[in-house]
C-alpha cells in the first residue's frame, strides 16, 4: 500500500474544518467546526492516493462531516483501503436519536481500518466513547499531533465551552459504549454516603449556583455521570463514589494515594489518603508543608521561586496519577514516594491507547483522557488542564525555573513520574556511580544542563557550556555511549535527548 504523510492530511483536515457551515438553531447551541479527509491508499490507485474531503453542513444544514463523506460522496465505493483523518471524535452508538447511526458506526460499516482523530468530543457524557467503539471494532486509532489539537480546540472554543457547561448533549440516556465499570451505580452506596465537605468544595471551586442538597445539583451530577436516577431516587455511580464518597476504599481498595517520605536519617513517614478523591491533592500538599526537603539553589530568592514551582509540579503529577490511572488494576493504588533527591509519583497502568510511553517521555503526548468523568471534575475545580495531561505546562514551568524536566518511565504495573528538586540531583539520581566517576566535571555540568532542556543541538550545548563545537560533540557522544542520551537526525539537524 501507499506510504503517506500523516501530518499533511491532518493539516488538510483542519483547512477543510474551517469551511464548516453552522446550521440555524433556535436553542442557541453552537455547532462544532468539523473537517474530514479520506485517503485511499490501495494498490490500484495513483501513487499520490485518492483524496475525498467533507465538512460539517457542506451539502445540507446539520449533516455531520462523516455522513457527507461516507454516505453522500463515497456511498458506492469500497473503502477498505482508506485512512480517515477527522478533526473531532465521531459520535458513539446511540449518541443520536434513532434511526440515525452514530458516526463511529458509519466508519466501522465502511470497513475503514485506520482513523486519525483530532480531539475528543468535549462533552463529558460522550468523551472518548466514539474512539473506544472504533478500537473495539478493530479500527486502528491515532491522535493528531499536540500542536494541531490546540489549533482545533482554539477554533472550536465557543462550542467546547458551551458543551462542557451543557454536559447533556446526548439526549438518549442509554449508552452502548462504556469506558469503565465505574460508570455503573456503585454497590451498596447511597447519596448519604457522599461527603458534604467534598461536594461543597466542588460546588465552590466549580462556581455552581445550585445548593448541594438541591435536586438541581443532583441532576447536574447525573448529567456528568456521577449519579444515576431511576425517577424516584439518586444513586452514586462508581465515579461519584470515588470522587465524593466518605470512605470510597470500602468498595474500591485501589482508590486513593499512599504517600511515603524517606528522611535522610533513615526514618520514614507514611500517610494514606483514602477519602474523597477531590480532596486528596490539597490534603497531600498540606501534609507536605514543612516536610518536603527544601529545594537547594544559589540564593534564598531562587530557592523560594523554585520551591513553589516544584510544589506545583507535585500537585499536577498527583492529579494526573489519580485521574488517568487504570482503575481496572485493583491490586495497586497510586503512590507518592519522596526521598532527599527525588519525588516519584506512581500511577497504575500504561498510558491509554493510542498514547505511547515514548510520547509521555517526550512530554508531548496528544490530549486524551482515560477517565473523562474524573478529568472533567478536576478541570472544573481548577486542578487539571481542561484537556490532556498538563505535560506542556509542566515542561514550561520546569524550564522557566531551571529545574530538571519531569521524566516518565514504566515499572510494571506503574507509570512512574520522577521529579527532581534541583539540577544537582540529576547527577546523584540519574547517573550510576561508575558513570559519575567516568565523566569529567565539565561533562557532569553539561549533563545537568541537558536535563533541563529535553533536547538540544550540539551548537546549543556548546553555547550554553562555553566550549567549542568539537568538545561539545565529544561530550554529547559520550552521553550517547553511556546510554544516557538518544541521538536523532543528521548533520545540522542532529538533536540529543536525555533518555
Amino acid at each position: 500500500m501507499l506510504e503517506f504523510n500523516a501530518r499533511h492530511h491532518m493539516e488538510k483536515a483542519i483547512e477543510v474544518m474551517r469551511q464548516s457551515v453552522a446550521e440555524p438553531r433556535q436553542d442557541g447551541k453552537v455547532a462544532p467546526k468539523v473537517g474530514a479527509v479520506l485517503l485511499d491508499i490501495g494498490d490500484d490507485i495513483p501513487s499520490h492516493g485518492r483524496i475525498t474531503q467533507a465538512y460539517r453542513g457542506e451539502l445540507r444544514d446539520g449533516d455531520h462531516a462523516e455522513f457527507t463523506l461516507l454516505e453522500r460522496k463515497n456511498r458506492d465505493r469500497k473503502l477498505d483501503n482508506c485512512v480517515l483523518f477527522k478533526t473531532l471524535e465521531p459520535c458513539a452508538p446511540k449518541a443520536r436519536k434513532p434511526p440515525k447511526l452514530g458516526c463511529a458506526e458509519r466508519i466501522v460499516l465502511a470497513r475503514i481500518k485506520e482513523a486519525w482523530i483530532g480531539i475528543e468530543d468535549p462533552d463529558p457524557t460522550v468523551d472518548r466513547k466514539g474512539i473506544k467503539y472504533l478500537q473495539e471494532k478493530g479500527v486502528k486509532v491515532r491522535m493528531f499531533d499536540r500542536d494541531l489539537q490546540e489549533i482545533i480546540r482554539e477554533e472550536n472554543s465557543e462550542f467546547i465551552e458551551q458543551a462542557l457547561e451543557r454536559a447533556a448533549a446526548i439526549e438518549d440516556e442509554t449508552r452502548e459504549v462504556s469506558l469503565s465499570a465505574l460508570e455503573a451505580p456503585a454497590e451498596n452506596v447511597q447519596v448519604r454516603d457522599l461527603s458534604q465537605p467534598a461536594l461543597q468544595e466542588y460546588r465552590s471551586r466549580a462556581r455552581i449556583a445550585d445548593k448541594v442538597t438541591s435536586d438541581e445539583f443532583r441532576r447536574r451530577l447525573v448529567r456528568q455521570g456521577l449519579l444515576e436516577s431511576d425517577g424516584t431516587q439518586f444513586v452514586p455511580t462508581g465515579f461519584g463514589s470515588l470522587l465524593f464518597g466518605k470512605e470510597p476504599r470500602t468498595a474500591m481498595p485501589q482508590e486513593g494515594l499512599l504517600a511515603t517520605i524517606h528522611y535522610p536519617d533513615g526514618t520514614e513517614e507514611v500517610q494514606d489518603f483514602d477519602g474523597p478523591q477531590v480532596l486528596v491533592p490539597g490534603e497531600v500538599l498540606q501534609w507536605l508543608e514543612g516536610k518536603l526537603p527544601n529545594v537547594i539553589d544559589r540564593s534564598q530568592a531562587v530557592r523560594a521561586r523554585t520551591s513553589g514551582v516544584f510544589f506545583s509540579l507535585i500537585r499536577e503529577g498527583i492529579v494526573n496519577a489519580l485521574v488517568h490511572r487504570d482503575y481496572d488494576i485493583t491490586g495497586a493504588k497510586c503512590q507518592l514516594v519522596i526521598s532527599k533527591d527525588k519525588v516519584e509519583i506512581r500511577s497504575p497502568g500504561l498510558p491509554v491507547e493510542p498514547i505511547t510511553l515514548e510520547q509521555m517521555q517526550a512530554l508531548d503526548a496528544p490530549m486524551l483522557s482515560r477517565n473523562p468523568v474524573l478529568h472533567y471534575v478536576f478541570a472544573k475545580m481548577g486542578l487539571a488542564e481542561e484537556r490532556g495531561l498538563g505535560l506542556k505546562s509542566m515542561r514550561q514551568r520546569s524550564q522557566e525555573a531551571g529545574l530538571p524536566l519531569p521524566r516518565y518511565s514504566w515499572e510494571a504495573p506503574y507509570l512512574v513520574l520522577r521529579l527532581l528538586p534541583d539540577v544537582q540531583a540529576t547527577t546523584t539520581t540519574t547517573l550510576p556511580p561508575p558513570i559519575q566517576t567516568e565523566l569529567s566535571e565539565s561533562e557532569r555540568a553539561g549533563w545537568q544542563w541537558l536535563s533541563t532542556r529535553g533536547q538540544a543541538k550540539s551548537s546549543d550545548y556548546a553555547e550554553a557550556m562555553g566550549i567549542d563545537a568539537r568538545t561539545a560533540r565529544r561530550h554529547l557522544n559520550r552521553f550517547v555511549g553511556f546510554g544516557l542520551v538518544r541521538k536523532s537526525g543528521s548533520a545540522r539537524s542532529t538533536v540529543y535527548e536525555p533518555m
